[in-house]
């Protein structure tokens, strides 16, 4: 049997059990009317806010594909790339656009079922998440095999050799369209969410004193609005991105290995086991009723590393069959990628949850206010990048070595994709129990609007406390794997420019010395990059919310009878100042990604790119992971001190915690997150534009 196949039919498997579990999530009720009313009004923002984006992205994708026509045309680009560009996009934000429309219809769902238990909320909301994590691991392969096997087909007539390389060139192309539409949807979704909820937080908790998602907010439909927008379809994007990556950037390398399609065979095959893992995880995903973070995160936990396990065995025998004993080390470079990445969850879980001592230690320091808990919460970041690093480093030294990198350098670098491969593939249950957090926070929001029973609220505040911990712990996933899949990139960028100086009989070779000055000044070049896109999408947060802090203001003092509960605020408003501001504000660091390589390589080389996708890496890596450290830290901390310590909600402590929330939303939800798809951006236009780099930089 060609084990190739596998990969398309795993993408049937992926989205015909993610369209069975919508159906199932559908069937439940969504409760009462005021639950429906709710509900349809967070739907009807989030559909407003995605075709205003898709719009204004769709303009962005029509001129990029133009300039890439023109570039193939001048022969800088095979004919392909503006297509496979376009697909990659239009497949990250359709994964994106169907994980916000079953999680938009679960959120209601999720409320009421936890009128019934503990148990009945978490698998609604868990099979929502799943049909996230299953859509995009889907959409993926089918993306993958469809290109595939129509340039198998294009390059029939053609040695293997070449056609394999011809075949792996073509497809690294699209991963560009992917990771563009993964920063538009991480960006624009991070400032809309976080724009809202500083807003509402800000005016709602901390100067009018009212609970969090109390209906009398204007900005509260907004904030419900943007989980779903940011953490839905922007995770989404993102993940479907860092997925396609790892495989195409692995099965690129597999060419200077010398493996052929078997190479490729590995890490797409691999994919389709790891959707068929992932389903057989979910089933796994119970709790009983204790609404204890520590109960609730072993009911996910159990999946996880059940699919892991399964992986971990099938693995051993598709490397044994496809590659043979002689290259049996592949097998261990996968079991160090899907270990290190279940190690991230579960270190970024202890400095993020509250059921352990840094957050619980973090929460003590709002006794004395805000200053001390934004000084111990940056410090905490700072110190939870140590072990990720360590992790990571781990794993690229022992699969660069146990893939055999010792005797032959380019099988040391498919060893590090294929880790990538494998830390990615348990990615249907991982994206599950990330994209499980928004749908729990907006149940909270829904029963508290609703004023359903009070233990109704307990159990979906512990959902809701559960999903920032498995939002953290999935951010701190996708970072890490974003650090090996770009490390693979920017591997597969060198193998594709010297296969095109190759095959122009060009004079290049490449000086990758510290010591040479183009690749130094990349590497500062890159190395400032995370820092100046970081600050660009939190100071447009910042705009952001001071217009919602404006307007809640207003509302607050205009119109008469709110606070009494006895008029309706303008939710209507706050949303369109989130839409327009994040259409607005996510331009700039979007273009900032793009350009980058393309000036760098101009003015420096190809030397000079290869020093700024090093130096953008490393410091990108361990930037985001403190930035989604500190702010899940802050957000937990928070928590803590709402479930009655340190004197409860309304305390001084309480105030202080979420003046650090506040400070922490956009470094998880907005830049933290955005800055592992600027890395691998970075390397994808490097890539796509390899060729114009090598013929019109001044450094040659």
């Amino acid at each position: 049997m060609d084990l190739l196949l596998l990969a398309p039919l795993g993408s049937i498997v992926a989205l015909a059990f993610a369209g069975f579990l919508a159906y199932r999530v559908m069937k439940t009720s969504e409760g009462t009317e005021q639950m429906k009313k709710i509900a349809a009004a967070v739907r009807q923002g989030a559909n407003a806010y995605l075709k205003r984006q898709y719009t204004g992205v769709a303009m962005f994708f029509i001129v990029m594909a133009i300039i890439l026509g023109i570039l193939a045309y001048l022969k800088y680009l095979t004919p392909f790339v503006p297509f496979a560009f376009l697909t990659g996009g239009f497949f990250s934000g359709l994964s994106g656009f169907i994980g916000m429309k079953i999680a938009t219809n679960a959120n209601a769902r999720t409320a009421n079922a936890a009128r019934t238990s503990l148990n009945s909320g978490l698998r609604v909301a868990f099979s929502s998440g799943a049909v996230m994590g299953l859509v995009v691991v889907g959409l993926g392969l089918l993306d993958l095999s469809a290109w595939f096997y129509f340039l198998q087909w294009f390059y029939r007539d053609v040695a293997d050799a070449v056609r394999i390389q011809n075949i792996t060139s073509a497809m690294l192309t699209f991963g560009m369209g992917a990771s563009s539409m993964a920063l538009f949807a991480r960006v624009g979704g991070g400032i809309f969410t976080k724009a809202a909820d500083v807003g509402a937080d800000l005016v709602g908790k901390v100067e009018a004193g009212i609970p969090e998602d109390d209906p009398r907010n204007p900005a509260v439909i907004a904030d419900n609005v943007g989980d779903n927008v940011g953490d839905v379809a922007g995770m989404g994007a993102d993940l479907y991105e860092s997925y396609v990556g790892s495989i195409v950037s692995t099965s690129a390398l597999a060419v200077a290995a010398g493996l052929g399609i078997n190479g490729v065979t590995i890490p797409m095959t691999m994919a389709a086991v790891g959707v068929l893992a992932s389903i057989l995880g979910t089933f796994f995903v119970r709790s009983g009723e204790k609404a204890e973070q520590s109960v609730l995160l072993k009911a996910l936990r159990r999946g996880i590393y059940i699919s892991g396990a399964l992986i971990a065995i099938i693995s051993y025998f598709l490397v044994n069959s496809v590659l043979g004993k002689e290259h049996i080390g592949v097998y261990w470079a996968i079991i160090s990628g899907l270990v290190g990445g279940i190690l991230i969850g579960f270190f970024t879980e202890y400095f993020t949850s509250d059921t352990y001592k840094p957050t619980q230690r973090l929460s003590d320091t709002s006794t004395t206010g805000p200053a001390t808990i934004i000084i111990s919460g940056i410090s905490l970041g700072m110190f939870s990048t140590a072990i990720p690093v360590i992790i990571v480093a781990i794993a690229v030294l022992a699969s660069f070595y146990l893939s055999g990198g010792a005797s032959n350098f380019n099988m040391g670098l498919y060893g590090v994709g294929i880790s990538a491969v494998g830390m990615l593939s348990t990615l249907g249950i991982t994206l599950a129990t990330d994209a499980y957090g928004p749908v729990a926070d907006n149940a909270g929001g829904i029963a508290e609007m609703s004023h359903l029973e009070p233990e109704v609220r307990k159990r979906t505040d512990a959902l809701d406390s559960l999903g920032n911990t498995t939002a953290a712990t999935g951010k701190g996933f996708a970072i890490g794997s974003a650090a090996l899949t770009a490390l693979a990139l920017i591997a597969a960028f060198k193998d594709e420019v010297e296969l095109i100086v190759k095959k122009e009989n060009m004079e290049f070779a490449f000086n990758l010395s510290i010591m040479n000055p183009q690749v130094l000044i990349g590497l500062f070049i890159g190395g400032m990059l995370p820092f100046l896109f970081a600050s660009m999408t939190m100071e447009a947060v910042g705009r952001a919310a001071q217009k919602i802090v404006v307007e809640v203001r207003r509302q607050f003092r205009e119109i008469k009878g709110l606070m009494e509960g006895k008029a309706q605020p303008d939710y209507a408003s706050c949303v369109d100042i989130c839409t327009r501001a994040a259409q607005k504000e996510m331009i700039a660091p979007a273009l900032v990604a793009i350009a980058a390589p393309i000036v760098v390589g101009i003015i420096l080389g190809v030397n000079g790119v290869a020093g700024m996708l090093a130096g953008a890496t490393v410091t990108g890596f361990v930037l985001a992971i403190m930035m989604a450290n500190s702010g899940g830290a802050w957000d937990n901390a928070k928590k803590y001190i709402e479930a009655g310590n340190h004197g409860g909600k309304g305390s001084d402590s309480h105030k202080a915690a979420v003046v650090g929330d506040t400070v922490g939303d956009p470094f998880k939800d907005t830049s933290g997150p955005s800055i592992n798809i600027l890395i691998k951006l970075l390397s994808m236009v490097s890539i796509v534009f390899a060729a114009f780099i090598l013929h019109n930089s001044i450094f040659k």
